[in-house]
């Protein structure tokens, strides 16, 4: 993926040694922005193999209003599990904050109304959801890195979404963090009878952990490859009954897995 490349190639050359809440340290720059025209291509990167396995299931779980690892880990998906307390519960993290905001002991949920208003009300410019709840932030195991998104449908029935993330880990994170939002896209496209069209992320504090850097130099020797599609082969009755095994990544090639620690 070349605007990926492009990107870690500017923090590389431009970005400022920083001191960091892990300890860890990283190299950084301040307010980018890529977009990725989805209506021709699946944004998985191809430099390193990434997990769409985890990124598939992570997102339904944030569907599912769940906060505690036990669904993941039964699927064998265990990116959280550092996170969470001896019960496996990590505080009302993103999928609380999607399906059951918390406002004056009433719940809320976000995903049901941007799909109400897409459908009816598609020139709205509040088809928001939010993650960064500030009443609820002390709460979680970890703020909410991803903390913003919204909606767009174009006249000729096409559907984009933008993302604001406060906090980008760009080696780990950052591939998982794309193909996430892309895939949302595509099923809430599907949802409201529209074809996906652009993914736009934007990102705040963009960084490289230091313990990253060889990584980086490595994914940097590597040409990228062609893009693969997503099909979706089954479309459920609503957003909240996908199942993993109705999505089909057509011809991903990838360079081989690089394995790396996340930061904490």
């Amino acid at each position: 993926m070349k605007k990926y490349i492009k990107l870690i190639k500017e923090i590389m050359k431009n970005g400022e040694k920083r001191k960091d809440r892990t300890g860890i340290g990283t190299t950084s720059i301040f307010g980018k922005q890529i977009k990725f025209k989805i209506d021709k291509y699946f944004p998985l990167i191809t430099t390193k193999k990434c997990n769409i396995k985890s990124i598939i299931y992570e997102l339904l779980w944030f569907l599912k209003g769940d906060t505690n690892i036990k669904y993941l880990k039964k699927n064998n998906v265990n990116i959280w599990n550092k996170w969470a307390n001896s019960k496996g519960d990590l505080g009302p993290i993103y999928g609380k904050q999607w399906r059951k905001w918390n406002s004056n002991n009433k719940e809320i949920d976000q995903i049901k109304n941007i799909i109400e208003q897409i459908k009816n009300n598609r020139y709205s410019r509040r088809i928001i959801v939010s993650s960064w709840n500030v009443s609820d932030i002390d709460k979680m195991s970890l703020p909410p890195c991803h903390i913003l998104f919204q909606f767009y449908i174009t006249n000729d029935n096409k559907l984009s979404c933008q993302l604001y993330q406060r906090s980008c880990d760009v080696f780990i994170g950052l591939p998982f963090n794309i193909a996430s939002y892309s895939l949302l896209t595509y099923m809430i496209a599907q949802q409201c009878n529209l074809k996906p069209k652009e993914f736009i992320w934007t990102g705040g504090d963009i960084h490289i952990y230091n313990d990253h850097i060889q990584h980086i130099k490595t994914i940097l020797k590597r040409k990228p490859l062609k893009l693969p599609k997503l099909k979706i082969i089954k479309k459920p009755k609503n957003i909240f009954q996908y199942k993993y095994k109705y999505f089909k990544i057509k011809n991903y090639k990838y360079y081989p897995y690089i394995k790396a620690n996340v930061a904490k």
